[in-house]
């Protein structure tokens, strides 16, 4: 092999090495790899620039963006509301079915940080008998369709930049289906084995929140069970303050009445999914300030509202801003925002005027920290046009009619002049990481090609001509996938693995597709290790799992999925010789 096949060897082997050293920096390590091919000189402008625009690549960035809007719509936490019941059999029937049925048609990432919250702050169930299921579940549901995971579509980027051609949008779904049959059911009989893990709400921390309830509100006769109110992202409702008297712990029964303040605590950020809740106002949204950004202060020992409550201070008129929250290190503030006695160390966030930086009074009340974007939420017809939208783009991209990328393009589009998205979203949420994974991967592989190693290999291959070993290194393609998925991430597993894969068919001349959808399923089969799959991390955290934990369930669903993948992969795909 000449000299740049070496070199394009060995940045090929400390790619693999790097992503092992530095597992939580995949980013880091495909941006060294694609300086690193641009600086050898290993591959040509246009191919970087192939990468960078590859349509599978493009058709993945876009999917991910316009799923946003649907991030901001209340449709999956309603969802969540009505999944969890009395009884545990039932709510994980439940979990399961929803999780892998939006899982094969959104981000399963934004799914499982959708259901999180509701799942945390349920009152049946220990959150740990539900949180593993939930990510295993996701991670099956991925496997159904082609967008159904990232990894899929990784995949069908590097396919279409190998064969010119796409694979389709129920390419997976047979397999797919199998795999949520078998695997569903090996994790049902696996559940005894999740530990009961008790939830510690730390309920005094983070900011408390103030929201009254109108006299015409959705909320008013039902109770905080059924209004979904228990199921809020990282907002918990800690007490009620009713008629002068204050209701707490706030139980699941307790029926809302009109009038009522509603006190949560929690993220600052996720505040402005109260504004979902018809007739349910924040002091400030009412006055229209949470338009504006929002500013985060500490409250100096000089000030003049020390000692006093916002009420008698007449906050407004002397800041120009009002109180969103309040939060005091070491002790939990209760009761209405506006009663609480401001003491010097508060922490405040603040909606604040036009007027507000001219003040010259700012700076001798508060000292200013940082300013809080609030996540913003869509209702009324633009959640319906963003729900809808999404819905009809997939439907006809699965049917044939319209090509995903074009459709994805007019629906972004779409959502921008109805500002159901706004670019400061876009850029805010653009999935940086993969995009440079995937591009320096293809990189990689252009390298592989261009500097012999590939026909190298293929020739290598092409000596055993026995069919007996095309299975064999079908086989090694998924265990070696598998591997590198567990000990490094999913999406570097599937960009490594696919031109290996893809060239190990070449050289037994048959068809490509049962190696690159081995090397597709077993880049989605993390189920042992909580840093394989992004779902899998979340949920590690959440419920306060062990790494035995993960191993325990995680080991024979494994053994269930590498069987089906290695047996019903062949006969969805046959070893077609070319």
């Amino acid at each position: 092999m000449p000299l740049d096949a070496y070199l394009t060897l060995c940045i090929f082997a400390f790619t693999i090495l790097g992503l092992i050293v530095l597992q939580t920096r995949p980013v880091a390590v495909f941006g060294a790899t694609l300086i690193a091919l641009i600086t050898c000189d290993l591959v040509t402008k246009d191919q970087f620039l192939t990468s960078i625009a590859n349509p599978g690549l493009v058709t993945l960035i876009l999917l991910v963006l316009c799923s946003l809007a649907l991030e901001k719509t209340r449709l999956l936490r309603v969802i969540a509301s009505k999944t969890i019941v009395d009884s545990y059999f039932s709510t994980w029937f439940r979990l399961f079915g929803i999780t892998t049925f939006f899982s094969s048609i959104l981000n399963n990432t934004a799914v499982v940080a959708t259901l999180l919250s509701p799942i945390r702050n349920n009152p049946h169930h220990f959150a740990s008998k539900l949180l593993l299921p939930l990510s295993y579940a996701s991670i099956l549901g991925g496997t159904l369709t082609l967008i159904g995971t990232s990894t899929n579509l990784i995949v069908n980027s590097m396919y279409i930049e190998a064969s010119g051609k796409s694979l389709s949008f129920f390419s997976f779904t047979a397999v797919g289906a199998i795999l949520v049959l078998c695997c569903g059911l090996a994790m049902f009989l696996c559940t005894r084995m999740l530990p009961s893990i008790e939830q510690n709400n730390a309920t005094s921390e983070g900011y408390f929140i103030d929201a009254k309830v109108s006299t015409g509100s959705e909320l008013v006769g039902r109770s905080v069970e059924v209004n979904g109110l228990r199921h809020l992202e990282s907002l918990f409702l800690v007490e009620i303050v009713r008629s002068g008297r204050l209701i707490s712990p706030v139980s699941p029964t307790e029926v809302i009445q009109p009038s009522d303040r509603l006190i949560f605590c929690g993220d600052i950020t996720k505040l402005l999914q109260l504004g979902q809740f018809s007739g349910l106002e924040i002091f400030a949204e009412k006055n229209g300030a949470l338009n504006s950004n929002l500013t985060e202060v500490v409250v100096r020992s000089e000030s003049i509202i020390v000692g006093r409550t916002l009420k008698t201070t007449g906050f407004r008129a002397l800041f120009d801003a009002a109180v969103v929250a309040i939060r005091r290190d070491g002790e939990q503030v209760s009761g209405k925002l506006g009663d609480v006695i401001i003491r010097s160390g508060d922490f405040l966030v603040l909606a604040v005027g036009d007027d507000y930086k001219s003040r010259t009074n700012i700076n001798k009340n508060f000292l200013t920290l940082s300013g809080v974007e609030p996540e913003s939420r869509i209702n009324g017809w633009r959640a319906w046009l963003s729900i809808g939208g999404f819905v009809t783009t997939i439907a006809l991209a699965a049917a044939g009619v319209l090509d995903l990328l074009e459709g994805l393009v007019l629906l972004l589009g779409g959502l921008l002049f109805t500002r159901s998205l706004t670019t400061n979203e876009l850029v805010r949420r653009f999935p940086i990481d993969i995009w440079l994974v995937v591009s320096s991967a293809l990189l990689l592989s252009s390298a592989l090609v261009n500097s012999g190693v590939v026909e190298s290999l293929g020739g290598f291959i092409g000596q055993f001509d026995d069919p007996r070993y095309v299975y064999t290194a079908f086989v090694l393609v998924y265990v070696v996938t598998w591997l590198m998925t567990e000990f490094v991430t999913n999406n570097a597993a599937a960009a490594l693995m696919f031109p290996i894969g893809y060239t190990v068919a070449l050289g037994f001349g048959v068809d490509v597709l049962p190696f690159v959808m081995a090397v597709a399923f077993a880049a989605s089969g993390s189920f042992i290790s909580p840093y394989g799959y992004q779902t899998n991390l979340m949920v590690f955290n959440a419920g306060n799992y062990r790494l035995n934990d993960f191993v325990k369930i995680g080991l024979p669903i494994s053994i269930v999925y590498a069987l089906v993948v290695l047996v019903f992969v062949p006969v969805f795909f046959p070893f077609s010789v070319n």
